[in-house]
């Protein structure tokens, strides 16, 4: 796998680090049913109906997943590694403290999936829409949301070094308690932040976005504006 170095913008962020995912010649997956703890190795899983299985703790490693349904699928714990992840689509999956590694999430329809305490690392995600994407106490690293819509997702108490948003829109953030380091926001188009503004400390934005962000932050600081 060849991944690209971050560098060190005009704005001083330094860039995420993204994977190159090079699958090799795949099987197809014909087992009907994931089992928890299970080890799927170079597999290919297309147009699987996975809605409410139970694949906790399970390992999949330089697989793809295309056009599946996840709806309700527990997969808390899992590790998802060099693998590329295409229309997935469902409400609820549950993957709290799973690990994702040089993986390409893309052009998902997903719905209150749960990722709180999950650990993400060289992960773009792009295309698609994700409501109310759930990343309380993860852990963010060399991350790029691309092209996607994100609606009400929660950041709450997370870590993210290196994210980066290119022209994707964030609708009502939330970032309480977050900790964030070289986080570019400036292609989240728009930014919409509802909690957690004292918290943007290590992150840039533009002078558009300040502008668009200047009232919540009056509102914030306690400053009235007449």
């Amino acid at each position: 796998m060849v991944r690209r170095a971050a560098g060190a913008g005009a704005a001083g962020v330094r860039g995420a680090r993204r994977p190159e995912v090079r699958l090799p010649a795949l099987e197809p997956w014909t087992e009907g049913e994931l089992e928890p703890d299970g080890d799927y190795d170079g597999l290919e899983f297309r147009e699987c109906d996975l809605a409410g299985q139970d694949g906790a703790g399970a390992r999949f490693m330089d697989c793809a997943l295309t056009g599946c349904a996840v709806d309700e699928t527990a997969l808390g714990r899992a590790r998802v590694l060099d693998s590329v992840l295409t229309g997935l689509r469902g409400v609820g999956t549950r993957w709290a403290e799973a690990t994702f590694r040089d993986v390409e999430l893309v052009d998902a329809r997903l719905g209150g999936t749960q990722l709180h305490g999950s650990v993400l690392e060289r992960v773009v995600i792009r295309g698609g829409k994700i409501d109310y994407l759930n990343l309380r106490e993860a852990r963010l690293k060399d991350v790029v949301f691309e092209s996607c819509v994100l609606v009400e997702p929660d950041f709450a108490g997370a870590r993210l070094e290196r994210v980066e948003f290119i022209d994707c829109a964030l609708k009502g953030a939330d970032f309480g308690g977050a900790t964030l380091k070289d986080v570019d926001l400036r292609g989240a188009v728009p930014l919409e932040i509802t909690r957690g503004l004292d918290r943007l400390s290590g992150a840039v934005i533009s002078p558009g976005q300040l502008l668009d962000l200047a009232p919540v932050l009056a509102a914030a600081m306690g400053i009235r504006v007449v």
